[in-house]
């Protein structure tokens, strides 16, 4: 075997096993979060828990499930028996995501500076492909048949229960309401439903969200390697990127923690933890657009409005298709106007984030804060797009659900999505510029700049060699390198002394020798005339 044959092969497995190591763990850590959700909300007293966990993964990524079953107990048979959900658990969903990401981006750091553009493009497939067969075999194993019990699952009792609360929009989060309420009646009711994954649809959504991860990670992953053609996205894109994921991933740890703080005063703390796992950053990036001032558009009808928290179900309750702003619920609830102070807090750490990060060079203030503005602003418009259309909602019921007749109910929530790109540009724009002028005027800015970043000259530059040593080298000190310290090239020229002169050579003495005496006088000068 050849040199190149063998250097191939290595490079196939190293390739293949990335793959795997990134599918895996992924699949793993959403299953894990979608079991641990699951058990804590108590749905495993219904029915199978793997199946259950099945389809919420497949849900996570982009995927379908259909539900039908045997609803008499319910009120309605037949055809008039059916019920969608269009809603994705976000909370699984980010922990895969973040896990395959960052296997791919350590994978790519051992390529060295730079990628070649074939080699990334064939990593990312591999990734792709792997993923949408393990999809594949989720699809067909997300298929069981969950029996609603009254009295096993505790839902007798006395009113006085409370809501179910999404933390990180406070009161706005409940989308329990009063529900616990209205459930003392349905205390021996029974029914019998079962769901399935649509393969076809959720491998299309799967091969959708992957790639979407995988380009998102390549965005913001600001220490791996690109293509040539993508080195000047190190000084332009990725910084932006990066730190518009920072904050939000800092906002869904805000979330997070106060789930944990609601939870230990809460009278059902498990629930609270268990939908804090699976909806957390669906009830945080719901607030951000909302903060951001993107308008959404809200219909609900028929008795699952007694299902909006305040004041949701009063502002949709004056009619169909409403437009959802922060000024109409503040109209009803003042508190709301905390909203938009957190989302510009927000994104004014973004912009400092985004000038930290960017190289400055030899730039002037004004001009780097205006780039960075331009840059945070064209990846705030996307990023906000994709927000927006993550958490959409859509629930239509056919069925009489908890004893109340729900048959042509229906609950819509979405956003604006020119509004969100325009609101988004703006934003990012005005807070890109404010956090570099802020990181200038502390001197952070370029501070934590990535190697790649800086690099002007081509990659021989940057070898290995006696001004550049390699990493096993200890790193230059001023203490211990003479060409740092001010003596050896800040100190005054002094003019050096001229050289002793030679001093007269000596024969050498040998035995019976004796130096020649010295050559006789010349003849004296002849006399000068007196003339």
């Amino acid at each position: 075997m050849t040199m190149t044959s063998g250097g191939r092969a290595g490079r196939g497995a190293d390739l293949v096993l990335t793959a795997v190591a990134a599918v895996s763990w992924a699949f793993l850590a959403m299953a894990g979060v979608a079991a641990a959700g699951l058990h804590l909300l108590g749905a495993d007293a219904a029915g199978s828990l793997g199946p259950m966990t099945a389809a919420v993964v497949v849900l996570a990524v982009g995927g379908s499930v259909s539900p039908s079953g045997a609803v008499e107990a319910f009120g309605l048979t037949g055809a008039g028996a059916h019920t969608t959900i269009d809603i994705a658990p976000l909370g699984v969903g980010l922990v895969g995501a973040l896990l395959l990401g960052w296997v791919l981006a350590r994978s790519l750091r051992a390529a060295g500076p730079v990628v070649p553009g074939a080699e990334l493009a064939v990593r990312a497939g591999a990734v792709a492909v792997l993923f949408l067969l393990v999809l594949g075999l989720l699809a067909w194993a997300g298929s069981s048949t969950v029996t609603f019990d009254g009295a096993a699952l505790g839902l007798g009792g006395g009113a006085g229960g409370t809501g179910l609360d999404i933390p990180g929009l406070g009161d706005i989060g409940n989308i329990g309401g009063g529900l616990p309420d209205r459930l003392a009646g349905l205390a021996d009711a029974k029914a019998s439903v079962g769901f399935s994954v649509r393969t076809g649809p959720s491998l299309l959504g799967g091969l959708a969200w992957v790639l979407g991860v995988l380009l998102v990670t390549l965005a913001g992953a600001r220490r791996a390697p690109l293509p040539p053609a993508l080195r000047a996205a190190h000084r332009t894109l990725r910084p932006a990127a990066s730190a518009l994921r920072t904050v939000l991933l800092l906002a869904v740890a805000a979330g997070l923690a106060a789930a944990v703080v609601a939870a230990a005063g809460d009278d059902h703390p498990r629930r609270v933890l268990g939908a804090a796992l699976l909806g957390a950053p669906n009830g945080v990036w719901l607030g951000v657009p909302l903060g951001l001032f993107v308008p959404f558009h809200g219909a609900a009808t028929g008795s699952l409005l007694q299902m909006l928290p305040h004041p949701l179900d009063d502002l949709l309750r004056a009619g169909t298709d409403l437009p959802v702003t922060v000024g109409r619920l503040a109209d009803l609830e003042p508190a709301v106007w905390l909203l938009p102070a957190g989302c510009a807090l927000l994104m004014l750490t973004a912009g400092v984030l985004t000038a930290v990060r960017t190289p400055r060079e030899d730039a002037r203030a004004g001009a780097y804060a205006v780039r960075c503005g331009l840059w945070l602003g064209a990846v705030t418009a996307v990023g906000l797009v994709l927000l927006v259309a993550a958490v959409r909602l859509r629930a239509d019921a056919g069925l009489s659900v908890l004893g109340v007749d729900a048959a042509g109910a229906g609950l819509q929530l979405t956003g604006d999505l020119p509004a969100a790109a325009g609101l988004g540009a703006a934003w990012g724009l005005g807070a890109g510029t404010a956090g570099a002028l802020l990181a200038c005027a502390v001197g952070a800015a370029g501070r934590r700049a990535v190697r790649h970043a800086a690099r002007a000259y081509p990659d021989a530059a940057y070898a290995p060699g006696p001004y550049n040593p390699s990493p096993g080298y200890r790193p230059a000190r001023e203490e211990t390198n003479p060409y740092l310290q001010g003596g050896a090239f800040g100190a005054p020229t002094q003019t050096a002394k001229a050289p002793p002169p030679p001093r007269p050579r000596r024969e050498p003495q040998r035995y019976g020798w004796q130096a020649p005496p010295p050559p006789p006088e010349g003849p004296p000068p002849p006399p000068r005339s007196g003339r």
